[in-house]
């Protein structure tokens, strides 16, 4: 418990104490009055106030200004234990509906244990010290001992470990580090030693992002809420018009007894309180946030969760989205060597080139280059490279270097880039490479259309022939090719002014030229790992590992959220008007009503807490 509660908590066991004392003492009158107006004051005073500062406020339509009528009007019957009750058990309620909020902001605020506290600052002598992670600068090293947490995003320079990066991504597994890996703050160092070159600020770091994140979500009211303000505003004038006919009427035109109908009128105030919808809909929202985010799935607010439950279109960008954005052999082919020779023949002229076809042809390789082997590199701008290997002449480049010498070379059609090897001025063979598809990819397809998703589409700015190769492979739907970034929000535009009410359409996206799209779409969707800061930034979901089958779980999350939104909506609203009924035919009295209705209460709490409950398959 907070110290807000646990005063609630003295105030409540005060209270009650005193209230058993008056009930004991034998006394009458208007003795009796004020003893039971202290136990009151004790639990009540804040009704009180709320219900003050409201009306000055001009909002008087609330739960406080019914509880504060319903008790007054008790006082005035000279039922002053019924009054101290309702507001007692008003209390309980509202103690109960803190301590349950509580426990489920647990699965988000346990994410408040990855902000770091020091980072070990390596010196120039080779010694360290202890310092804020705010007073680290990009470039400097840091040290990170097994059991610590990593203060700051960087590149491993010097050890090897296993790292636990389950608070940040949701990932069961440790991921090994060597070094030139990347590693980002947030994640706990297990084994060895790490000594790690920082590339961002603190204040730039995954972990405070993600933080930020996790804050700002607190704040983001859904529509269901915004259901519940507009609901109070009809409903609770209603209630009050109808409590005031139902003590009015039947005395003036039927001749009954006035008190009868005014103590009938005062619980049907007392019942109309809406305690289980202001307390079970933002509490099943945040529920579902915090499900979300044990698996590794940040959402910015319960509006974007509420939108994703009526998702019925999801486009997605297709590189580092529905494919791993990294380039990497595909294909060798060769006439007069074994591929493993050509691709050797390659890397060794790209040994000197970091070009991203470069890195992947020597990826591919995998060996440690012997570059005695390797003369007079040259680099040929667009068009690919040459060097002598081993005292001979070797080119490595596209089709139009082969045209340009002269080469006759057999052209290869195919979905990836191709590059061609000359030996000596002859042809030897070509090396496909390519964006693979992300593994999960054609089974998140699938997925989606299994939970209601009618359309999948794709948008990219990648070639005709290699984007439509992607959707064929996944059985997308759509597939919109060689899109600028501003032609890419053009498409969305078409698509949500297509979508039918109360429809949703969701994109996916990594890159900066995403963001605008992130952006306007009903709920963006953005790769965490290797996603940019400014898709982050955009995107109202992260995705913190980067795993496309997570958004088939992200939707079941948001669909079984408002399922149960929806549950307490109806038990609510069906249970009180019943009561309500029953209560204006005098059959209940003001006790059995507020019992009622904090019961209602706390069923509603109990199935809200439901939606923290996430299976990650």
């Amino acid at each position: 418990m907070n110290r807000t509660q646990k005063i609630m908590l003295y105030r409540i066991f005060l209270s009650v104490v005193l209230f058993i004392i008056v009930v004991i003492l034998p006394i009458s009158g208007r003795a009796r009055f004020f003893a039971f107006l202290i136990p009151y004051l004790v639990v009540g005073w804040d009704v009180i106030c709320k219900t003050v500062k409201h009306a000055r406020e001009l909002d008087i339509f609330d739960e406080n200004s019914l509880m504060f009528i319903a008790t007054i009007g008790a006082f005035a019957l000279n039922e002053c234990a019924e009054a101290v009750m309702v507001v007692l058990l008003y209390q309980i309620g509202e103690l109960f509906q803190d301590c349950a909020s509580d426990f489920s902001r647990k699965s988000i605020s346990s994410l408040m244990d990855i902000r770091p506290d020091y980072a070990n600052l390596k010196l120039e002598n080779g010694a360290t010290r202890k310092v804020l992670p705010n007073e680290v600068g990009i470039g400097d090293i840091i040290v990170v001992k097994p059991g610590e947490k990593v203060p700051l995003d960087g590149i491993v320079k010097k050890g090897f470990s296993s790292v636990d990066t389950s608070s940040m991504t949701g990932e069961s597994a440790p991921r090994t580090l060597e070094p030139g890996d990347e590693i980002v703050s947030g994640c706990v160092n297990m084994t060895g030693v790490l000594e790690v070159r920082v590339q961002k600020t603190f204040g730039e770091s995954t972990v405070v992002k993600v933080l930020d994140l996790i804050e700002n979500s607190k704040n983001k009211k859904a529509k269901s809420e915004n259901f519940i303000k507009k609901f109070a505003k009809i409903y609770t004038p209603c209630v009050v018009v109808a409590a005031f006919l139902l003590a009015v009427f039947p005395s003036l035109f039927f001749g009954q007894d006035f008190e009868i109908w005014l103590e009938r009128a005062l619980i049907f105030l007392v019942i109309s309180c809406p305690c289980a919808l202001v307390i079970s809909i933002p509490m099943s929202l945040f529920g579902g946030i915090g499900g979300a985010s044990r698996v590794g799935i940040l959402v910015k607010g319960g509006n974007y969760l509420e939108t994703l439950a009526r998702a019925k279109t999801v486009i997605f960008d297709k590189t580092g989205t529905l494919t791993s954005g990294k380039f990497s052999v595909i294909d060798v082919s060769s006439n007069v060597m074994s591929g493993p020779e050509l691709i050797e023949i390659a890397a060794l002229v790209e040994s000197h080139i970091h070009h991203p076809i470069a890195n992947s042809i020597k990826s591919e390789y995998a060996k440690p280059i012997d570059e005695s082997r390797v003369k007079d590199v040259r680099q040929i701008s667009g068009l690919g490279a040459k060097a002598t290997v081993d005292g001979n002449r070797v080119c490595v480049g596209n089709a139009k270097f082969m045209r340009d010498m002269g080469v006759e070379f057999d052209p290869v059609d195919s979905v990836g880039t191709v590059v061609y090897l000359t030996l000596n001025g002859k042809y030897i063979g070509n090396i496909v490479i390519s964006d693979k598809i992300k593994e999960g990819a054609r089974s998140t397809v699938c997925k989606l259309k299994s939970w209601g998703v009618d359309r999948v589409v794709m948008l990219t700015g990648d070639r005709k022939i290699i984007g439509e190769n992607v959707a064929k492979q996944l059985d997308i739907d759509g597939c919109y090719c060689e899109l600028l970034p501003n032609e890419k929000v053009e498409k969305l535009e078409q698509f949500l002014k297509n979508r039918r009410l109360g429809q949703s359409v969701v994109f996916v996206g990594d890159g900066v030229n995403d963001a605008p799209v992130l952006s306007l779409a009903d709920v963006g969707v953005a790769m965490g790992a290797i996603g940019s800061d400014a898709a982050m930034e955009a995107a109202d979901i992260v995705l913190m590992d980067d795993d496309i089958k997570k958004i088939p779980l992200a939707i079941k999350i948001s669909k079984k959220t408002m399922n149960i939104v929806k549950q307490n909506i109806i038990f609510s609203l069906g249970v009180k008007f019943v009561i309500l009924f029953l209560g204006s035919l005098g059959i209940t009295n003001m006790w059995l009503a507020i019992f009622a209705d904090v019961g209602v209460s706390m069923i509603a709490i109990l199935n809200a807490l439901r939606s923290l409950k996430v299976k990650s398959k």
